[in-house]
C-alpha cells in the first residue's frame, strides 16, 4: 500500500474535481439562460467521459509506471458509456419542453443560481466525482490486467448491452403512434421494468472490478453502490414509476408481473 503513488492519484482526483466544477458551472449558466435544467441529463454522461479523459492525461503525464492497457481500457469503457448515454438523451430531449421533474423540484418557478446550484448542479457534480473514483484510481495501477479486470470488462459489456438495447427498444416503441398510452412490455422490458438502469449499474460495477484488481481500488466499492442507489431510490426508478402509475392505466399490472430491476422471467398471473 505504501508503494501506491498516492500523490499522483491526489493530483488526478483534484484536477477531475476542478473540471467537474467548471462543467457543472457552465451547464448551470446555460440552463438558467435557456430556462431548461434538463440539459444536465445530457451533461451527466458526457461529464463522466470528460473526467475519464482528464484521468488519462494526468496519469500519463505523471505516472509512467502505470499499466497502459488497464488505463486505456477503463477510460474507453467510461467514454463509450458516457458518450452513448449523453447522445441518446440529447437526441431524445431535443425540442422537448422542460422535464416535469425539474419543474416540480423548483416548485414551478424559475430558480436563481444559488437555488439551482444547491438542488441540482452541486449534488450531481459531487456524485459524478465520487462515482468516477474507480476510474481515477485504476489509471494509476501498475502490473498487467488479470482475471478480475477481464471479468469487469465482461460485466461492463453486459451492462452496456442492456442499456443500449433497452433504450433502442423504447425509442422504437414510442415512435409508433399506435403505442400511445400503452405500457412497454416487450424485448428486454419484458424481463425488467428498467433495463437501462440495470445496465447503468452493471457498467459501473464492471468499471469498479477493473479498479478493484489492485489496491486501493477495492476501497472504491461505494462508487457503483451509490450509482445504483441513485438509479433505484432517488432520481431514476422511483421518480419514473411514481409518474407512470398515474399516466399509464396498465402500469400496475406490468409492475405486478415484471421484475423491478434485475432481469427475471415475468411472473404468471
Amino acid at each position: 500500500m505504501t508503494d501506491y503513488p498516492w500523490s499522483k492519484l491526489l493530483l488526478t482526483s483534484a484536477v477531475s474535481l476542478g473540471v467537474i466544477v467548471v462543467v457543472m458551472g457552465l451547464t448551470c449558466a446555460v440552463a438558467i439562460a435557456r430556462r431548461k435544467h434538463s440539459i444536465v441529463d445530457v451533461v451527466w454522461g458526457l461529464g463522466f467521459a470528460i473526467v475519464a479523459v482528464i484521468c488519462l492525461v494526468t496519469s500519463v503525464s505523471s505516472n509512467e509506471d502505470a499499466d497502459d492497457v488497464r488505463r486505456l481500457l477503463v477510460v474507453m469503457m467510461t467514454v463509450a458509456w458516457g458518450v452513448r448515454l449523453g447522445s441518446y438523451i440529447g437526441l431524445r430531449n431535443a425540442g422537448q419542453p422542460e422535464d416535469p421533474r425539474y419543474r416540480a423540484l423548483f416548485g414551478g418557478k424559475e430558480p436563481g443560481v444559488a437555488e439551482a446550484a444547491a438542488k441540482v448542479y452541486l449534488p450531481q457534480g459531487l456524485a459524478m466525482w465520487f462515482v468516477s473514483l474507480p476510474v481515477q484510481v485504476a489509471v494509476h495501477h501498475e502490473g498487467d490486467i488479470g482475471v478480475i479486470g477481464l471479468l469487469g470488462g465482461a460485466v461492463w459489456a453486459v451492462g452496456l448491452f442492456f442499456e443500449a438495447v433497452g433504450d433502442f427498444q423504447m425509442s422504437r416503441f414510442r415512435a409508433d403512434p399506435a403505442n400511445k398510452g400503452q405500457v412497454m412490455d416487450r424485448g428486454l422490458w419484458r424481463y425488467t421494468r428498467h433495463p437501462n438502469y440495470f445496465g447503468d449499474s452493471c457498467v459501473w460495477f464492471g468499471i469498479f472490478l477493473v479498479a478493484a484488481e489492485r489496491w486501493p481500488g477495492v476501497l472504491t466499492v461505494l462508487s457503483p453502490v451509490v450509482m445504483t442507489y441513485l438509479l433505484v431510490a432517488k432520481t431514476g426508478k422511483s421518480l419514473l414509476e411514481r409518474s407512470m402509475h398515474t399516466s399509464k392505466p396498465g402500469y400496475a399490472d406490468y409492475v405486478a408481473r415484471t421484475s423491478g430491476f434485475v432481469p427475471w422471467p415475468p411472473r404468471q398471473r
